[in-house]
């Protein structure tokens, strides 16, 4: 029995739907991948934001990225300082300390 050539084209196009819908759950998946990785308190908020953009058409999704970027696991949310520096500062304030305590005998 041989495949006729429109069965050949119904094959190729759910094949051709099927690896569309793929890819736009895999790119709306982006942000939650993002918040995993960086261990973002919110994940799993963004998880589910996620789902509900992807059936409103995206209209959150760049927020969604955005907010999965903000957190930084090394900074927090980024407002403070950065580790580096605070090490320094404690590092200062430290030998100020122990400057003070041999000044006091």
């Amino acid at each position: 029995m041989a495949m006729t050539l429109d069965t050949v084209a119904l094959i190729i196009l759910v094949v051709i739907t099927l690896l569309l819908i793929y890819g736009i759950v895999g790119v709306y998946g982006v942000p939650y991948a993002i918040a995993k990785r960086r261990n973002h308190p919110h994940r799993e908020a963004i998880g589910a934001a996620t789902w509900l953009s992807l059936f409103t058409l995206g209209v959150l999704w760049p927020f969604l990225w955005i907010w999965a970027l903000l957190y930084r696991p090394d900074t927090g949310w980024g407002f403070g300082t950065s580790s580096a520096s605070s090490t320094a500062s404690l590092d200062a304030l430290e030998q100020r300390v122990a400057r003070l305590e041999s000044e006091r005998g």
